[in-house]
């Protein structure tokens, strides 16, 4: 199957807002195996939305539209749905009675505008909104299959998740399973990394490989159809055996970890605990591991320390480091990373220190970080030179110290 999503509202078109929702299909639809072909984009209009579904229904089996489902009167995907469909459109009593219950518990009356998020197409299946109002729709007109999402992307996920996906699943096959696993690597890139896996790729039936570069990273989706889940993870660990066999140096983990959460989980399991000196990075990898869950059990604090002063004074550099090799060297990493592990008493320090641009910063090109790692008084040093916006530079830079920690 194939399908084509398009993204309902004004505001997309104008820039406001960025369209989150079809990344996300996107990925969830190639995990079951449905391959999307096209994304269009299409503003709060009555011809221009109607035109907009007749020609997806001409291309795509399935056809996911996000958003226009509020209560508001340029909110027309419903509407659009019933006049292309020929269908009239009716209340869905659960959706209807959550509404009355939120404004009767606020004692309020309920606008009369809000009945809108309570109607679907005659004769079509609807998904309950547990994560708000508007209810979704599935309605096949011709041989397609319109999907009708909310736009608010907390509620779209979780009616996808539970509700959409399940009912997809079943109209796949319903004697069968559809199984997906993500693989993440970095240090690689994505040209690189398939290159590496072209004979695997190649030979690619079921389960199927998908590469996809991400931000600083690679995934690899592999996708299994199976008469059972058990049997699809047979599968995925067959095929995950040869890509690790292959290029399994640059993995870190799968499906939802990131490198952040895998220091966190890993530091827990070798029962260390870190530090980190931030200059370039200015408190960005604290911020990464303390968003993680646990990482009070690994992570003692730091010390963001920007300037040469805050260097010598919290954490007492050694003016003679600044003066003969300046900040941003590897004599000022590898003192930093020390430094804040004796002062916190870890068993790891880790420091940032670098030129995030535009401008040179002694003498350094933007790009230039070097990072230090102290494990246990043993003291390393990274040096990398990197490319592209600051807030890249300095994202990599903690993306990079994370995965420093995992192959200290």
């Amino acid at each position: 199957m194939n399908a084509e999503i398009i993204a309902v509202g004004s505001e997309l078109l104008l820039g406001q807002i960025a369209n989150t929702n079809g990344k996300y299909l996107s990925e969830e639809l190639a995990g079951i195996g449905i391959n999307v072909y096209r994304h269009t984009v299409v503003g709060d209009n009555e011809t221009r939305l109607l035109e907009a579904f007749r020609e997806a229904a001409e291309r795509a089996d399935v056809v996911v539209v996000t958003g226009g489902l509020g209560p508001t009167q340029d909110d027309l995907t419903k509407d659009m749905l019933a006049r292309l469909t020929e269908r009239p459109l009716v209340i869905h009593e659960p959706t209807m009675e959550k509404m009355k219950s939120y404004f009767d518990g606020k004692e309020k009356p309920m606008p009369q505008n809000n009945k809108k998020q309570a109607l679907y197409t005659e004769g079509s299946d609807v998904f309950y909104n547990e994560a708000g109002f508007a209810c979704g729709v599935a309605q096949v007109w011709e041989r397609s299959l319109f999907l009708l999402l909310p736009g608010p992307p907390r509620e779209l996920k979780h009616m996808f998740e539970y509700s959409m996906k399940p009912y997809l699943l079943n109209r796949l096959d319903e004697h069968a399973v559809v199984h997906s696993r993500v693989l993440r690597f970095f240090g690689i890139g994505e040209s690189s990394l398939e290159e590496q896996l072209s004979d695997i790729i190649e030979k690619q039936t079921n389960p199927t490989i998908a590469p996809l570069a991400s931000d600083g990273e690679v995934t690899v989706r592999l996708t299994a159809k199976a008469p059972d889940r058990q049997k699809a993870e047979e599968m995925l660990d067959n095929v995950e055996h040869d890509i690790t066999r292959t290029a399994g140096s640059y993995l870190y983990g799968k499906d939802q970890e990131t490198l952040p959460s895998r220091v966190v989980t890993e530091l827990g399991r070798s029962n260390d605990t870190i530090a980190a000196a931030e200059s370039i990075t200015g408190g960005w990898f604290s911020k990464a591991l303390v968003d993680i869950s646990g990482a009070s059990n690994v992570f003692e604090g730091a010390f963001t320390v920007y300037t040469e002063e805050a260097k010598t004074k919290v954490l007492e550099i050694e003016q003679s480091i600044l003066d003969d090799f300046g900040a941003v060297s590897k004599e000022c990493a590898e003192q930093m990373a020390e430094k804040v592990r004796v002062l916190y008493g870890t068993t790891i320090g880790i420091s940032f220190t670098g030129s995030a641009g535009p401008g040179t910063l002694e003498g350094k090109e933007p790009g230039t970080v070097w990072i230090g790692i102290s494990v246990n008084g043993t003291i390393e040093s990274h040096l990398l030179q990197l490319s592209g916006s600051r807030e890249h530079i300095r994202r990599m830079a903690v993306y990079y110290g994370c995965w420093y920690v995992l192959n200290r």
